[in-house]
């Protein structure tokens, strides 16, 4: 059974998001204007730039349970479990656990589709497991 606050999920797909739509510096010694530069600089992954580092945050914010969690949702939704196997992906998910786990996730190319995916199936097959024992 999901633990883990669905709100907190939603914020960790909007940072991964905004983090994944990051690229290489493409023009590293811009001095225009962003705005004549059509705003491309704001996708480039900056040195100062934020993102990364509260994205890494808001995930070691959270306990080892929500963590283990975080990384079956993350399976899940990227296809290694099913919706069904949450438990069996959780387990593995803690028996892998250490202080690497933020890393791990964000080397995750689509992080924020994986774990968006893996809530939806886990909720879709926690209330089909609800309507069979009614």
């Amino acid at each position: 059974m999901l633990t883990i606050d669905s709100e907190k999920v939603a914020r960790i797909v909007e940072q991964a998001r905004m983090f994944d739509a990051k690229e290489g510096v493409s023009d590293p010694d811009s001095g225009s204007n962003a705005i004549d530069d059509g705003m491309v600089d704001v996708l480039e992954d900056l040195p100062g730039d934020p993102t990364k580092d509260e994205l890494m945050e808001c995930i070691r914010g959270l306990n080892e349970d929500e963590q283990a969690e975080l990384v079956a949702l993350a399976w899940i939704g990227r296809g290694t479990y099913e919706g069904p196997e949450f438990e069996a992906a959780v387990s593995e998910a803690r028996r892998a656990h250490n202080s690497r786990t933020a890393e791990y996730l964000i080397s995750l190319p689509m992080l924020g589709d994986y774990l968006e995916e893996g809530l939806y199936a886990v909720e879709e097959a926690e209330a089909t497991a609800g309507d069979k024992e009614n």
